[in-house]
């Protein structure tokens, strides 16, 4: 049995109450009919003009109800040709929505017009600005990464990382790109703090360790030295030592500096030119790679970052979220405020949409004619006769009317002219 909504149903009851309207107004004509006839000869001349109006009427209903009822059916269930229109031709009307829907409605000018004229830049601009419409796309966005996440295998995950991301940064050759960056490094002078904390550091630990050196020096004294001659000689070398690591700590033109600057530039150099030196720097790096620590870390890389995804995608605290939300309202904002942003936005979806329309027009409207094919041609009729049919009731009620009105009037002009 076929399931109806409360919507359906009311349309259902709204139909039967015009049918019964409709029929009351043919039901009417005939009575008024039958009556006029009966006591038209010899009664009042204005019997006459009442039995060729409800005449006419009878007349009318029955045209008007035999064509509403061949849209549905068939009268009478007669095989009368050219009725049950609905169910017998419901392909040929499906074929026919398709091509008009596509044609007047998928068409790339309509499409783009329409986007054009509705400002969607400007609408999206203000709604997704509003905290509360950004928190909702936020985590909208946030059940999206959970899910893909979710999905994803761990291990297909991992071959990829390890396949497509560091077998592809191992395979390629460290030394020139390396010595590459070293060399704009230097060429900046972004290293110069390094060197400077370098050679603080090695100031500091000079002058807090005047023991070390002391003991460095008595080790590499002959046997046969004095102790004092050890001492004396100690303490200059921690003297001249300290004097050393001060000028250079202070001097930026100190030569050590230079020298210190000079290699780095050669070395750069080398790393890009030299095959002994890019040789040294391939042997570090599979060094580096084949590192046990290193290899665990590439190995739980995945299992880390799903890990810290989930946990920012579930927490409404995160940083991540609270980025995205922030970003989200920034966007909107200036979409709200950039007309030529708003206008690059419009221009990418007309264009988007453009695209789609003109190359899968077809298969757009083919969604519309392959569903009406599926459909069962009798529950078609009646869907269709549930929603436009208590409408088309007005078909007959006007035709009963109009009818007797035209019958009136025939009648009118035909006792004129006798």
């Amino acid at each position: 049995m076929e399931q109806l909504t409360p919507a359906d149903q009311l349309k259902r009851q709204g139909l039967r109450r015009m049918k019964l309207v409709a029929t009351g107004f043919f039901l009417a004509a005939t009575v008024i009919f039958v009556v006029a006839l009966l006591f038209e000869d010899g009664g009042p001349a204005w019997l006459g003009y009442v039995r060729a109006a409800a005449e006419a009427g009878m007349v009318g209903a029955l045209a008007d109800w035999f064509a509403v009822t061949a849209l549905f059916r068939r009268p009478l269930g007669l095989p009368i040709p050219h009725t049950a229109i609905i169910p017998t031709r419901k392909d040929s009307f499906g074929d026919a929505l398709g091509s008009f829907v596509g044609t007047n409605f998928l068409s790339e000018a309509v499409v783009r017009d329409k986007l054009r004229r509705a400002g969607i830049g400007r609408r999206l601009g203000e709604w997704v600005a509003r905290p509360e419409h950004a928190e909702r796309v936020t985590s909208e966005l946030a059940n999206v990464v959970k899910g893909a996440v979710t999905v994803l295998r761990d291990d297909d995950v991992q071959a990829v990382v390890e396949q497509a991301l560091v077998r592809r940064l191992v395979d390629r050759p460290w030394g020139p790109p390396l010595g590459k960056l070293l060399g704009q490094v230097l060429t900046d002078g972004a290293h110069h703090k390094l060197v400077d904390l370098v050679c603080d550091r090695a100031y500091d630990w000079v002058r807090d360790n005047y023991d070390k050196v002391m003991g460095v020096v008595s080790d590499r004294a002959p046997t046969w030295s004095p102790k004092f001659v050890d001492s004396l000689l100690g303490d200059k070398v921690y003297t001249e030592l300290l004097n050393f690591a001060w000028a250079v700590k202070t001097d930026v033109n100190h030569p050590m500096r230079l020298a210190v600057d000079q290699f780095l530039i050669e070395f750069a150099g080398d790393l890009r030119t030299d095959p002994a030196t890019m040789q040294r720097a391939e042997q570090v790096k599979q060094q580096i790679v084949d590192h046990p620590d290193v290899q665990r870390l590439i190995g739980s890389a995945w299992g880390t970052a799903k890990k810290m995804l989930l946990d920012a995608a579930e927490d409404p605290s995160s940083e991540l979220r609270k980025r995205v939300r922030v970003g989200l309202m920034t966007f909107g904002q200036r979409m709200v405020e950039d007309e030529s942003l708003r206008d690059k936005v419009d221009g990418w979806l007309e264009s988007a949409a453009g695209y789609v329309v003109t190359n899968y027009r077809d298969e757009i409207t083919t969604l519309i004619t392959d569903t009406v094919e599926r459909w069962d041609a009798e529950e078609t009729s009646r869907k269709i006769e549930l929603q436009v049919g208590r409408d088309l009731q007005f078909i007959r009620i006007n035709g009963t009317v109009v009818g007797a009105l035209a019958g009136l009037a025939i009648y009118t002009v035909g006792q004129l002219l006798t």
